[in-house]
């Protein structure tokens, strides 16, 4: 029997697999993050085997070092930019994942975020909720269609490719993209046309959503400068990482109206928001929910579980990154 430390309470799904497996689980007392010093602490409070840890929390040397015992990490999250992966690698640490049962949540929600915006859809709520609504009126919080707009996408890996299938063939929209490589099955199956350069795509998309992971290449990847290539008319979504957007640039582009509108679900330095960004009215923001269905989280939960199970059962470990 391993004994296995989850750092939050997560969906029971999850702890129900483990314990079924015959491991010892604690799951952390504290009803949030916990800080930098109690996750330390909890570590040495018990030899562990193994850690199902969340995107909230930083795992690095001073981690491993507080829990020498722990074999390996179940992140539960797609990305694992918390996890210090080639530290990891050098000491022989196990890191997973949870990939692709998250994929149509997130899609959706990014979806959700640009009908959001650009039909004013949050804007409206708060003028209806706040008594100015008066009557129908022909020039009232006009919006703009999406049908036959171009979607520019910045990844196109599981997430993005979903977001394009659900926008060209739902919505009627012409899709963009940029990766580091290729995809042939986007481009067959969305009639996604590729383009070699971040620059191509905002300034011809009407939309862009951001779907690349959150690495040094990437922080802060949409600058001012690149704001300002995109179309006056445009939007941008972002549902992978908050970094990934300056996001005082962003308020400033906001707020001078260099482009129309933005959606976001992450931030730069969450929960933070930047200066003046809730004060807009051509913003949709989000509390990082893109994955938060009942079902999702419940395997999200499950799969980082058997992601533990099956390396001390001795079996081929799944999604496993480190």
């Amino acid at each position: 029997m391993s004994s296995v430390f989850v750092t939050r309470r997560i969906p029971e799904e999850g702890v129900t697999v483990l314990k079924t497996a015959g491991h010892d689980v604690t799951v952390s007392e504290k009803d949030g993050v916990l800080t930098r010093d109690e996750l330390l602490a909890a570590l040495k409070a018990k030899p562990y085997d193994a850690v199902l840890c969340l995107l909230t929390d930083k795992i690095d040397g001073d981690v491993f070092d507080a829990a020498p015992s722990v074999k390996m990490f179940a992140n539960y999250a797609v990305g694992f930019d918390n996890v210090a992966i080639d530290e990891a690698k050098k000491r022989g640490i196990v890191v997973t994942n949870t990939p692709d049962v998250l994929t149509d949540t997130v899609a959706e929600h990014t979806i959700a975020l640009m009908l959001a915006i650009t039909s004013r859809i949050a804007e409206g709520d708060r003028f209806t909720r706040a008594g100015k609504y008066e009557g129908w009126a022909p020039l009232m919080l006009l919006g703009t269609d999406v049908k036959g707009k171009t979607l520019g996408l910045l990844g196109a890996g599981r997430i993005g490719q979903r977001v394009a299938a659900i926008a060209h063939h739902g919505l009627g929209m012409s899709v963009i993209y940029y990766d580091i490589k290729q995809n042939p099955d986007i481009e067959k199956s969305c009639d996604a046309e590729f383009h070699p350069t971040i620059e191509e795509i905002l300034k011809k998309a009407d939309v862009v959503t951001v779907h690349v992971p959150l690495l040094d290449a990437t922080r802060g990847l949409i600058n001012a400068e690149r704001l300002g290539m995109m179309k006056k008319t445009a939007y941008l979504v972002n549902t992978a990482r908050g970094p990934i957007v300056d996001e005082a640039a962003l308020v400033g582009a906001l707020k001078n109206n260099v482009i129309k509108g933005a959606a976001l679900d992450v931030y730069e330095k969450e929960p933070s928001l930047a200066p003046g960004l809730s004060a807009l009215e051509n913003v949709v923001i989000t509390p990082h929910i893109a994955s938060a269905s009942i079902e999702t989280r419940a395997a999200m939960a499950e799969v980082a579980a058997h992601s533990i199970v099956d390396y001390f059962a001795g079996a081929q470990v799944q999604h496993r990154v480190a």
